[in-house]
């Protein structure tokens, strides 16, 4: 990258991309330590799993809250600060997780995750489009979705390990209450605190204008709504996915932590393969054609009575769902230029009304039904996602547009 004249310099180029991606990473030790030792937090609250489970779903509502919140305040303050709130509540809410005395403690701690997480997807990706030019956006955007997944790989049987030894608590305070308290500096540090392109903020507008450009643009609003729908496909699979090995397979948490190892490594994969090919490939169609393929195989999954069978269309819809949320996120960047901040909240916000509903509506289905309509409920959302953004997204970076 060319330094531009005018603009406060970062302390390394090289240090932009890393810390970014250290703090995407953050969101995902929470959603790791929660899928794996579910079933343990529920005993240890003498609770079922469905009504366990509506910690994540209460924790997504406060995310929707602060993303909207987000929406407004990326116009005015400065996209780095924001960041560094957002990591802040994910500590916060670390300790408070690791310390909770009972469930309802339980549910008020982990809801600053839902706050935390909002804040630091929106800026993250916002902060992308600041620091890296248009034809390199996709490739540092599959990196830093990729993190993520690479924190499950690492972080499964590290919280397996840990929780062998202190419980599901110690797991807490070990894991990831250390890795936000890591991640708060290096961002600090690491990023710079100006915008690299200033054209992205947008002082001068009113903020009416932002949500005006956005809720009056057809193909921006599919991009909101299109990843509210997968992601609440994939929630299903994000959060009851090791519960549904061990109940329904009788896995005993070692070996479905190397299982949460294989699907981080799948996502990783497909995130990063999602980054360099979506220039090539094109943002729409690359979206369009994961979000398809991601649905049918998570609805696939939880209806295949064989475990082999049933682990490798577990590891395919994980590969087809990092396609997808990099190919989807790059496409969203695009949409409004002018509003990166708020179209990314509001993005951030679309993702967390999807992870509401997967949970909410899986835990319903699980109380009431069993793990294949779940699968099969859920799943089918992905399809309809596809379905919507082939019929009115476009990509405002290529000259002529598919629908």
């Amino acid at each position: 990258m060319s330094d531009e004249k005018g603009l406060e310099q970062p302390p390394t180029e090289r240090f932009i991309l890393p810390s970014l991606a250290i703090s995407r990473l953050n969101i995902a030790p929470p959603q790791v330590l929660t899928a794996l030792l579910l079933v343990d937090i529920a005993l240890s609250f003498g609770i079922p799993v469905g009504v366990a489970g509506q910690i994540r779903t209460i924790s997504a509502i406060a995310a929707v809250v602060s993303a909207l919140l987000i929406s407004v305040l990326s116009i005015r303050f400065n996209h780095k600060s924001l960041l560094l709130v957002g990591l802040a509540f994910l500590t916060i809410s670390a300790l408070g997780c690791g310390l909770a005395p009972d469930f309802n403690s339980m549910v008020v701690s982990y809801s600053l995750t839902g706050l935390g997480v909002a804040m630091v997807t929106a800026m993250t990706n916002t902060l992308v489009a600041e620091y890296f030019p248009v034809e390199k956006r996709a490739g540092a955007m599959g990196w830093v979705v990729a993190s993520g997944a690479m924190i499950y790989a690492i972080g499964a049987p590290v919280v397996s390990l840990i929780a062998g030894f202190g419980g599901w608590r110690m797991a807490f305070l070990g894991f990831v209450l250390t890795l936000s308290l890591f991640s708060l500096p290096l961002a600090f540090t690491g990023l710079p605190s100006i915008s690299r392109n200033p054209q992205s903020r947008t002082g001068r507008e009113t903020y009416l204008g932002g949500f005006k450009d956005i809720f009056s643009n057809r193909s921006a609003v599919a991009c909101l709504l299109g990843p509210t729908l997968s992601m609440t496909a994939w929630q299903a699979m994000l959060l009851y996915s090791s519960s549904f090995l061990r109940q329904q397979f009788l896995l005993p948490t070692s070996l479905v932590s190397l299982s949460s190892m294989a699907s981080a490594s799948s996502y990783t994969i497909g995130s990063l393969v999602s980054g360099r090919f979506v220039n090539k490939l094109g943002r729409k169609p690359l979206t369009v054609l994961a979000s398809l393929l991601s649905g049918l195989f998570i609805m696939s999954y939880m209806i295949i009575p064989n475990l082999w069978a049933a682990l490798v269309v577990n590891y395919i819809a994980c590969l087809f769902t990092g396609i997808r949320y990099t190919a989807a996120t790059s496409l969203t960047l695009e949409q409004i230029p002018a509003f990166r901040g708020t179209m990314m909240s509001l993005y951030s916000a679309a993702d967390s009304i999807g992870a509401a509903l997967g949970t909410g509506i899986g835990g319903l289905v699980l109380l009431l039904y069993n793990y294949e309509l779940l699968g099969v409920s859920l799943g089918a959302m992905g399809i309809i996602a596809s379905i919507l953004l082939y019929l009115l997204a476009i990509d405002p970076t290529k000259t002529s547009t598919m629908k």
